[in-house]
């Protein structure tokens, strides 16, 4: 039997093709996910919109979890290759069920996996065929919260899975058209949030800015959809890896290092003299940034420069405070400082939860049920999440804010990080250090979470949250350090963030020898 790793988690299943995940793991997973749906949605038949992120040989996967799906008395309609953002707007679009992407993100080529996404607010009407399309759309379908995804892994571990019989399965059906309707609500959200005339947001940005973009969407979901986005408009878009392949020409996941390769994004951008890099991962819900001169600027920046455009964007508007407090943006625990920083700067206010699109997300439809004015959510990991597109990350609305923002301020990229960096607690920027250790298992992190919390518990000088692992705060001096088991892959991450190199590079000392302690 392979000993690589199969990681079921709330961020979905992910394992290595051919080896831990194999067709007859996808089909029994999305077999005991159809079974709940069908426990959970009694009097009808469950809807569900199937996509995948378009990686090479990602069809076998893909086909299993329609063939589970359609096992378990589930109507499906096929959406092929579609970015997880696209297929989250197109479930509230279409008022289906739930949906299931087969996509590892940003792991390498020889993975894939399956994320889910469920739309509650259709469940209990036995209108909500999947068939019709609402006139407005309002978000809710989004990844299942942990008690949710917890009844679907045990159901899958522990094989309850309701299979029926061949004559009353359903047909699969297609939908393989569904970019406008996305590309179209970012631009109307967009327009809103800037004040352009009747949401007009590309007449309001022409006004100001036409730049050359480059976007490098490693050949997988998100190539056709940005050239869909900035067709006819001020922007001149060049491609890079859009071609849809599916063959990553580099490792995806949009971190410095894979991007700075020769003839990379951040080679492209300066070669090219255009105005901002932007790269997706393969299901393009991540956004990383490369500026003008061609330095990868970070995925931190990419939720902070979002969060600033919409704020500048209700300053313009003389949107104020609403009768419910200060406005909030809800991020993860392992999310950079920045956002709290750029936050402050607007009189705004920061709720943090467990690192997880889905935490993220329940924390901020329920701020937003209690009356709060939650304006964004997201990860520093480039994933942000605005409700006013969908409850998913999505590259293309992190797309329109930044360029909204460089069009609103007149800043280039480069000059809106040194806009933030000067919010920070030593105005001149922040320095982050990101580190990972193996684990046989995620129990392994028990211990070291406790120890650690035991130790930076007793500082007066610190600030110690445990929802998820343990993050310590030290204020005063602007540093902070998180250590948690990874949702996506068999690792401890070690994060450490301080105004400077020297400052971060202390501490994560101080944190590893710490560990090292409950190790040795």
């Amino acid at each position: 039997m392979s000993d690589a790793p199969l990681i079921l988690g709330v961020s979905g299943l992910r394992g290595i093709v051919g080896e831990s995940l194999t067709p007859e793991v996808a089909v029994r997973y999305a077999g005991a996910f159809g079974t709940w749906l069908q426990e959970k949605i009694k009097d009808r038949q469950p809807y569900v919109l199937v996509a995948q992120d378009g990686r090479a040989g990602g069809e076998a996967v893909y086909t299993a979890v329609i063939s589970g799906l359609l096992a378990t008395g589930c109507r499906v309609r096929r959406l092929s290759t579609a970015m997880t953002p696209t297929v989250g707007m197109q479930c509230d679009f279409v008022r289906a069920d739930a949906a299931m992407i087969t996509t590892a993100s940003h792991n390498p080529q020889e993975w894939n996996g399956v994320k889910m996404l469920v739309r509650e607010a259709s469940w209990a009407d036995p209108d909500a065929d999947g068939r019709g399309i609402v006139d407005q759309t309002e978000s809710d379908a989004c990844a299942p919260g942990i008690a949710m995804a917890s009844e679907i892994i045990d159901r899958f571990q522990s094989g309850r899975i309701a299979w029926w019989g061949g004559a009353d399965c359903n047909e699969s059906t297609v939908d393989d058209d569904v970019e406008d309707p996305h590309c179209l609500r970012v631009l109307d959200a967009s327009g809103a949030a800037m004040g352009a005339d009747d949401g007009q947001f590309w007449e309001w940005f022409g006004e100001r800015l036409s730049p050359r973009i480059v976007v490098d969407s490693v050949n997988a979901s998100g190539g056709w959809p940005a050239r869909v986005f900035f067709e006819d408009t001020p922007c001149q878009l060049i491609s890079l890896h859009g071609e849809g392949s599916g063959i990553f020409p580099h490792t995806p996941e949009p971190t410095k290092d894979n991007l700075s390769g020769e003839g990379g994004l951040c080679d492209a951008v300066p070669g090219l003299k255009a105005d901002v890099g932007f790269a997706q991962d393969p299901d393009a819900d991540r956004l990383a940034i490369v500026d003008e001169l061609g330095n990868y600027i970070g995925e931190e920046y990419t939720l902070v420069l979002c969060a600033a455009a919409l704020m500048e964007g209700r300053t313009a508007r003389g949107a104020s405070e609403s009768g419910n407090g200060r406005p909030v943006f809800v991020v993860n625990l392992s999310t950079s400082r920045m956002i709290d920083d750029v936050a402050a700067h607007y009189g705004a206010e920061v709720v943090r939860t467990a690192v997880g699109e889905a935490n993220v997300v329940e924390r901020m439809k329920a701020l937003t049920a209690a009356g709060r004015d939650v304006v964004m959510g997201g990860e520093g990991n480039g994933g942000v999440i605005w409700a006013e597109v969908t409850y998913v990350r999505d590259s293309l609305s992190a797309m329109a804010l930044t360029l909204s923002l460089m069009a609103r301020t007149g800043k280039s990229v480069s000059e809106l990080v040194k806009m933030v960096d000067a919010m920070g607690p030593g105005r001149a920027g922040y320095s982050i250090i990101k580190k990972k250790a193996a684990l046989s298992s995620k129990a392994d992190a028990v211990p070291v979470v406790e120890h650690l919390a035991a130790v930076f518990g007793g500082d007066s000088e610190a600030r110690v949250d445990t929802q998820d692992g343990v993050r310590v705060d030290w204020d005063a001096r602007g540093v902070w350090a998180h250590v948690r088991a990874s949702n996506t892959e068999p690792i401890m991450r070690v994060i450490v963030e301080a105004p400077t190199g020297a400052m971060a590079e202390e501490t994560a000392a101080m944190v590893e020898a710490r560990i090292a302690e409950i190790r040795s």
